[in-house]
């Protein structure tokens, strides 16, 4: 991966955990640097929400093409999450990434697992709830779910809360302001990582190796 190449970063939380706000966030701070960056929308076959819009939040699929899809090999990962699948468009990423875009994903933990498989320089950052109570406070709040639904969020939420470990990174989110800053220096940390700025530091080291080599 060369210096120019977008950097991909995998954001992952349980439900409710806030991970869409602080990369909406982030990403409107990028756009204020000049910089760009894409929010990966994934394909899925659940039924949109009454505020969502096919192409901007997912894009909605049945069932049988979602697995023709996969078949195809269309998918950086794809994974089934609550009884639905999901999944991240390979072209999408991987063509954005070329132009030097940066790219977030929003995904679960298995779905980062893949990801990293196939691109192993990916940056993967999991964002925590502060406690039960609050991520149980804020899917209520979203008014989405039945109370079995949401039940059934906080179960899987322990286990992927349990993956920690395989990230790089862990925010617990708060305060969004915090945690918007947090994930902000991930970013900015990520590009100073030795293969990105590998050719000006070259260019640094040979212009000392020149003088030295003078002195002597």
């Amino acid at each position: 991966m060369g210096e120019s190449r977008g950097e991909l970063f995998i954001v992952a939380s349980p439900s409710g955990g806030g991970k869409t706000t602080l990369i909406r966030r982030v990403m409107q701070e990028l756009s204020a640097e000049g910089r760009e960056a894409h929010f990966s929308v994934s394909h899925t076959t659940r039924a949109p929400r009454a505020c969502e819009r096919h192409g901007v939040d997912y894009y909605f699929v049945d069932r049988p093409a979602f697995q023709t899809m996969a078949a195809r090999g269309e998918f950086l990962e794809f994974a089934e999450v609550h009884g639905n699948l999901y999944g991240t468009s390979r072209a999408e990423v991987e063509g954005r990434l070329d132009r030097g875009c940066d790219v977030f994903l929003d995904i679960d933990v298995q779905g980062a697992r893949q990801v990293r498989a196939f691109l192993p320089d990916a940056v993967k950052v999991f964002v925590f709830p502060p406690s039960h109570e609050e991520l149980h406070r804020r899917l209520v709040a979203r008014r989405q779910d039945s109370e079995a639904t949401i039940a059934l969020r906080i179960r899987n939420a322990v286990q992927e809360m349990r993956e920690y470990a395989e990230f790089d990174y862990v925010i617990i989110n708060e305060r969004l302001e915090d945690a918007t800053r947090a994930l902000a220096s991930v970013v900015a940390a990520a590009r100073m990582r030795p293969f990105r700025v590998r050719a000006r530091v070259q260019t640094i080291l040979e212009g000392f190796e020149r003088a030295v080599k003078k002195e002597e």
